[in-house]
């Protein structure tokens, strides 16, 4: 799902907006995750999951063309962790689509 899919989807779901209006929605909520998460804030939304920052620290790396070494600088990256309600979502959703795929494969 993109950006625009999920615009699409909130404006669909709620007739009382319009496109315009959902893509606001979606950029205010995007940027105040983008702005929590540049300040170091943790963010969490129950039953989907967590949002924080990882950090990786500084390493020596290989340039895979030369055989160089090269040092890798110290990196603040996002993390998302899945809530246990979207974890069992997700697993179960998947069985019930396996087991679709493989009854409709037996003749």
């Amino acid at each position: 799902m993109t950006r625009s899919d999920l615009v699409e989807e909130l404006a669909n779901r709620f007739g009382q907006l319009t496109h315009r209006d959902a893509e606001f929605a979606v950029k205010a909520i995007l940027d105040a995750m983008n702005d929590a998460l540049v300040r170091g804030h943790r963010i969490e939304i129950r039953g989907f999951g967590s949002f924080s920052i990882n950090r990786r620290p500084p390493r020596m790396g290989r340039n895979p063309r030369s055989g160089e070494s090269v040092a890798i600088p110290e990196k603040r990256v996002p993390h998302f962790k899945p809530g246990k309600a979207l974890r069992e979502a997700v697993d179960l959703r998947t069985a019930e689509l396996e087991s679709q795929r493989d009854s409709s494969a037996q003749p």
